[in-house]
């Protein structure tokens, strides 16, 4: 029976032996399983008839690789030699080809050459056949264009533009030829230009003698109007101013020469500035610069009076514009330039006021009122300049900044009102270089002169902004203050309503809407204002809480409390002004939440043994707030207090109150000591 069970395990497991070596290696797994079902030996055999089967076939692998080993080795020897003859036939084969391209090379350059030379005997030919045309004019041109002959030169350019350039102009050179003409034309004016000057200042200083000359000899002539003069200026000019005749400069070269005469005439009959018959004036200039700085404080106070009515005729809006016509109007008064702008369709609105047109046209005005004064005391172009700058300066640091200072200050001018004016300050302080180019196109005084002075409308603008973006926190401030007046809670009541306080909700529109105008105005007076107002807001609430004529409050009202500074809350998370980070705007109510979450919650065993430690829950309340809070919820009235919920015999709590009232007491006077 033994026998059989063994036969049986040999035969099954030269099943599986022959299944494993014809089987994929995936379907090994089930194969090998069926080996440990068997008999508990079965695998050790199975095992030795493995091992029996391996080293068979290493002994069939290794008499076949001896059988192939030298049939392999004689393949390789086989290939070493013929890799050899192989790459020097490779060589004998690329340097054929090199030669056999070189060969062409020459034979295409040598043809090349012949084909180079062929062209260039036949250019040569056709070359001095032409040239034999150009042999005359060119003598011609060599012999006339001279610097100092200008009328000849003149007259060849002229031959040479009729005749001689049309015969052959599809020549290059010809053509060049002709673009060069004019520039030579125009060099022959600038000299004939520039020795009419030297011969007008040779005149101007020998004018004495050509006078005594002319006086001579029209006594002689018994006649003023002698031709002596004319003849001694204009004889040595007349071939120079004839000869560009024909292009149109004689009429510009004589109209200078008569400029030029007249300007000397009357420098030489007009007396000195500084002498009325030998006389001096130093003392009547000195009165007329005093007389002068009253006309300019006589021109401020009238111009006070107009920025003063332009201020309360505005009606601090954006400027409506319906169509093409009236937009180039305002332009046209007001240097503004904006791109989005200029694409919107019509009807659109400009930024700024009415008022900003006005008071830059305004501006002008007084520039020129100041010049037609200035210009009557025969000073410098850089002197007046000096003088005009300076009033200006005066009409806009001190007047316009005055009523600006007083406009801002005004009970009527609301938010809306301040926030147009900073929008129109800005725009009136960008326009301040139109008016530096305003005044420097009046007095032709470049702005790069060493002693020009300087506008300040930049800073007088920046001030008046500043003291606009403060009234708008101030009244910002104020508006709060009218709402949190109008609250009406009942500290005494049991519980909640459930709901916020309705002049909360109120205070909340109305801040939500008054941001939504300030989205014109720069990012950080926008940002500043929403801080400071919702820093104000949570102040005046902590006041409410912590007001000295309070006596008690029950937990219902710290719950009512709670809900509308959660209201609060909600405001500044929901980011009514772009550009704050994260939780910034939710920090100015940071005080009041720890203090709110620390009574709802009653979690004053947290609160003492944190106390002082930087990572505290409560690290922003106070214990002097909390005590004075805690002790208008004592129970000292026995009545409508907030213990009345407690039972009669529940003395733990209370006794857990007192020995908190009494560890805030010796926290505060810790502190104070």
């Amino acid at each position: 029976m033994a026998e059989n069970e063994t036969l049986e395990c040999i035969t099954e497991h030269e099943r599986i032996l022959q299944e494993i070596e014809s089987t994929d290696t995936a379907c090994v797994g089930p194969t090998l399983r069926s080996v440990y079902d068997d008999q508990p030996n079965a695998h050790k055999r199975f095992m030795e008839k493995l091992d029996a089967r391996i080293r068979n076939h290493d002994r069939e692998i290794e008499k076949m690789c001896n059988f192939h080993h030298q049939g392999f080795v004689d393949a390789i020897t086989e290939l070493l030699k013929v890799r050899a003859d192989a790459e020097k036939l490779m060589g004998q084969v690329t340097d054929t080809n090199r030669r056999l391209q070189e060969a062409g090379r020459e034979v295409t350059a040598q043809t090349e050459e012949v084909i180079r030379c062929r062209i260039q005997q036949r250019n040569m030919a056709t070359t001095v056949e032409k040239l034999q045309l150009w042999i005359a004019p060119l003598n011609y041109v060599f012999c006339g264009l001279s610097v100092s002959r200008y009328y000849a030169a003149l007259k060849t350019m002229e031959q040479l533009e009729k005749v001689y350039i049309p015969r052959v102009s599809h020549y290059r050179f010809c053509q060049i030829m002709a673009e060069n003409l004019p520039r030579l034309r125009e060099e022959i004016k600038e000299i004939s230009m520039s020795d009419l000057k030297d011969f007008l200042e040779s005149i101007r200083k020998h004018s004495d003698r050509v006078g005594e000359t002319a006086m001579r000899q029209a006594q002689q002539h018994r006649t003023f109007n002698s031709a002596v003069a004319k003849q001694a200026s204009m004889g040595h000019y007349t071939k120079p101013v004839y000869s560009l005749n024909g292009q149109g400069d004689r009429e510009t070269f004589e109209n200078y020469y008569r400029k030029q005469r007249k300007k000397q005439a009357r420098l030489v009959l007009q007396p000195q500035a500084n002498m009325g018959y030998g006389f001096p004036v130093n003392r009547l200039f000195d009165l007329l610069f005093e007389i002068r700085d009253q006309y300019n404080e006589t021109l401020l106070k009238k111009w006070a009076l107009v920025f003063r009515e332009i201020f309360e005729l505005d009606n601090y809006s954006p400027i409506p514009v319906e169509t093409e016509e009236e937009y180039k109007q305002v332009i046209s008064r007001f240097p503004f330039h904006d791109a989005e702008i200029e694409k919107q369709d019509f009807p659109k609105k400009l930024p700024m006021s009415q008022s900003v047109p006005q008071i830059y046209t305004q501006v002008k005005e007084f520039i020129y009122a100041s010049l037609k004064f200035s210009e009557s005391l025969h000073r410098s172009s850089t002197e007046i300049d000096d003088m005009l700058r300076k009033s200006t300066n005066l009409l806009l640091t001190r007047t316009l900044s005055g009523c600006l200072q007083n406009l801002i200050k005004k009970p009527h001018i609301g938010l809306t009102e301040l926030v147009q004016i900073i929008i129109n300050t800005t725009h009136l302080e960008q326009a301040c270089r139109y008016l530096e180019e305003f005044i420097t196109n009046i007095t032709n005084v470049s702005p790069e002169t060493v002693h020009t002075t300087r506008l300040y409308g930049l800073s007088t603008f920046k001030d008046a902004r500043h003291a606009a973006e403060g009234e708008i926190y101030t009244k910002l401030n104020q508006k709060i203050d009218e709402f949190i007046q109008l609250a009406d809670y009942e500290w005494g009541m049991a519980e909640s309503d459930g709901r916020a306080s309705g002049y909360l909700m109120d205070l909340i529109n109305f801040l939500r809407s008054t941001f939504q105008v300030f989205t014109h105005l720069p990012g950080k007076v926008a940002q500043t204002a929403c801080m400071s107002a919702c820093k104000h807001l949570s102040t005046s609430l902590m006041q409410m809480l912590l007001d000295t004529e309070l006596k008690q409050i029950s937990m219902g009202a710290i719950q009512q409390f709670n809900l509308d500074v959660i209201q609060c809350e909600l405001f500044a998370s929901s980011e009514p002004v772009p550009g704050f980070q994260g939780d910034t705007l939710q920090l100015a109510f940071i005080d009041l939440r720890q203090l709110l979450d620390l009574f709802m919650v009653w979690d004053w065993s947290t609160y003492l043994a944190d106390y002082g430690q930087p990572t505290s829950k409560y690290l922003r309340v106070n214990p002097a707030t909390a005590l004075a809070l805690l002790e208008k919820m004592k129970d000292t009235s026995k009545k409508n207090n907030i213990f009345s919920q407690f039972r009669k015999n529940d003395r733990d709590k209370q006794k857990l109150i007192e020995t908190v009232v009494k560890q805030l007491r010796s926290l505060v006077n810790g502190m104070s000591s």
